[in-house]
């Protein structure tokens, strides 16, 4: 008998709990729990040849959805290929259930067929890992199966949200006979664990409206936040009603007024920027993209920096934290917004803003904006800057955004042209180059809007196994920036005056996509001349179908440009 009850009820199970999408590798070990999830006929399957490739498609999908997804494997190296994007999960806070497919404990090294060490294979990149019984008959072990898949489905939903890995052992016989029937029960015990959202008692309160009545100048930073809920509409209240700089990167994705700062990579580096150091800092959300932000802040440490997040984790990139407040940001922001406003009333007084300080950081931007405009406006050649700008200019619509790591998102980190609207995700959590072509295969295949991808040439083809879909999502735009190799080599001091540079660091390569979009069935343009670009990004933009842009630069081209606005912008201010 092939036919696993607990593995049906697991199924079941995570289903109650509201999963509803999984990304299934073929395997033959894992063809009791494929076929689970196959013929509950409840979930959106995706299929992925590449276990990689289809770790960060399941990333894409809950980036989107903040739902757990499910990912199945077999047994051996396939789980290892996980491994890229359950560690991208777990520092992105992204909610992922990874289901491997084992030998029984007894045969684990022992010469037997695709079989390794799957116990806590990912190590501290998932919030737990489970091991179910590999006795499905006795009731001791059914109760064992049902009550660990309930906590995994919790532990990746409790804050931090986060990937976890159950591994089951499973003895043959793998397949069903003709005869033998899958029976779902809907009676299956579903455990829930009811949210508990984190607050400040009063005495906590006062003690920070005390503190924050000391600081004139303050100054909110926002990192990555990758949750489509988390709006901080008050925070822009906030920032208005009280004038505060908020900087914030372009993965932030906060709510966007005159007192958000976009485009800070261009002038903290400045020594004259020490006029902007603040006394108390407000850091939330995750990574930050400017390398400029953090070194400012380390030179010019404010009196208090606090971080607001839920986890409570001691994360400290600024080098300056004095406290963690454990609490939501829209909770802090809401209630701090209200507080201060209520503490105004009573004692009828009106705010003492330090208006001042954001019209020093207000002029600063304003004048940055000016004069990248119109370095860019006097560029003739071109290059990955002036190109993203021409995109971000003609992209005026609703859509979604991903980005490549390495230049493509510091790119769009000070490009001032991208609609302040577009929710924009990228892989910052190890910030590395695989998987970012999947991921947005992911993002597009849940989403309604257009999703479009911006990458470099190396990211596109190291992760172009993604395009191994049955069937890609047409919402999808694929833009590849190619210069013909990691151009960010040549751009860092270390290996750009390096002889090795070109074949061991830049890897230069001579390819490019068209073999790759044909042999994926999808639409391919290109742009080798300025002149040409804006006839076919109309048509590229226009096809109903995905479709792949691939725009050739040279990378000495885009290494003057990138330094040369940056001198240029620094030079004027």
């Amino acid at each position: 008998m092939a036919v696993l009850q607990p593995i049906l009820d697991l199924a079941e199970l995570l289903y109650q709990h509201g999963v509803r999408h999984a990304v299934i590798s073929p395997g033959s070990r894992s063809a009791p729990i494929t076929l689970a999830f196959v013929r509950h006929g409840g979930f959106q399957i995706e299929t992925a040849i590449d276990e990689r490739s289809g770790g960060f498609i399941g990333l894409g999908i809950a980036q989107q959805t903040m739902q757990s997804v499910v990912l199945i494997c077999t047994s051996g190296s396939a789980v290892y290929n996980y491994a890229p994007a359950v560690a991208e999960a777990y520092f992105q806070q992204i909610p992922l259930i990874a289901i491997s497919a084992d030998r029984p404990q007894e045969w684990i090294h022992q010469f037997d067929g695709q079989t390794i060490f799957q116990n806590n294979i990912f190590g501290k990149h998932v919030k737990q890992f489970y091991q179910l019984p590999v006795d499905f008959v006795h009731e001791d072990s059914s109760w064992a199966h049902n009550r660990l898949v309930n906590e995994a489905y919790c532990m990746s939903q409790s804050l931090p949200r986060g990937p976890v890995h159950i591994n089951i052992g499973i003895r043959e016989p793998f397949y069903p006979e003709n005869n033998e029937v899958f029976q779902y029960h809907s009676s299956v015990r579903k455990i829930e664990i009811v949210p508990n959202q984190k607050v400040l008692n009063t005495t906590e309160w006062h003690q920070i409206l005390n503190e924050w009545d000391r600081f004139d100048r303050k100054l909110v930073a926002v990192g990555q936040l990758v949750n489509p809920n988390d709006k901080l509409d008050s925070l822009q209240k906030l920032s208005s009603e009280y004038d505060i700089p908020v900087v914030a990167d372009v993965i932030s994705n906060i709510p966007w007024n005159e007192n958000v700062i976009r485009n800070h990579d261009f002038f903290l580096s400045d020594p004259k920027a020490v006029s902007l150091e603040p006394q108390l800092l407000i850091t939330v959300g995750m990574s930050f993209i400017s390398k400029e932000l953090k070194t400012f802040i380390r030179k010019n440490p404010p009196l208090q920096h606090w971080h607001i997040s839920e986890d409570g984790l001691v994360i400290d990139p600024f080098k300056t934290l004095t406290k963690i407040i454990p609490i939501s940001p829209e909770y802090f922001f809401d209630q701090l917004l209200e507080k201060t406003d209520f503490q105004l009333f009573t004692e009828n007084e009106e705010p003492e803003n330090f208006t001042e300080y954001l019209a020093e950081w207000q002029a600063v931007s304003l004048k940055t904006s000016a004069y990248s405009s119109l370095f860019l406006e006097n560029l003739t050649t071109i290059n990955d800057v002036l190109l993203l700008d021409s995109i971000f200019k003609y992209l005026q619509s609703d859509f979604k955004l991903q980005l490549g790591n390495s230049m493509t998102v510091r790119y769009a980190n000070v490009i001032g042209s991208l609609n302040r609207n577009v929710w924009v995700n990228c892989n910052r959590g190890t910030s590395g180059i695989d998987g970012c072509l999947s991921t947005a295969i992911g993002a597009a295949k849940v989403s309604k809007l257009p999703v479009y991808l911006i990458l470099g040439d190396v990211s596109f083809l190291y992760d172009r196994n993604g395009l191994l879909q049955n069937s890609l999502p047409s919402n999808l735009k694929i833009i590849i920036l190619n210069n013909d190799g990691g151009n960010i080599f040549s751009m860092i001091e270390g290996p750009a005056n390096l002889p090795e540079n070109g074949v061991y660091f830049k890897t230069e390569h001579g390819r490019n996509a068209k073999l790759v979009a044909s042999d994926a069935g999808v639409k391919y343009f290109s742009v080798h001349e300025l002149k040409d670009l804006d006839a076919i990004l109309q048509e590229f933009v226009s096809h109903s179908h995905c479709s792949i842009l691939e725009l050739f630069t040279d990378s000495q081209e885009n290494s003057k440009t990138w330094l040369g606005i940056k001198a240029y912008v620094k030079g004027n201010l």
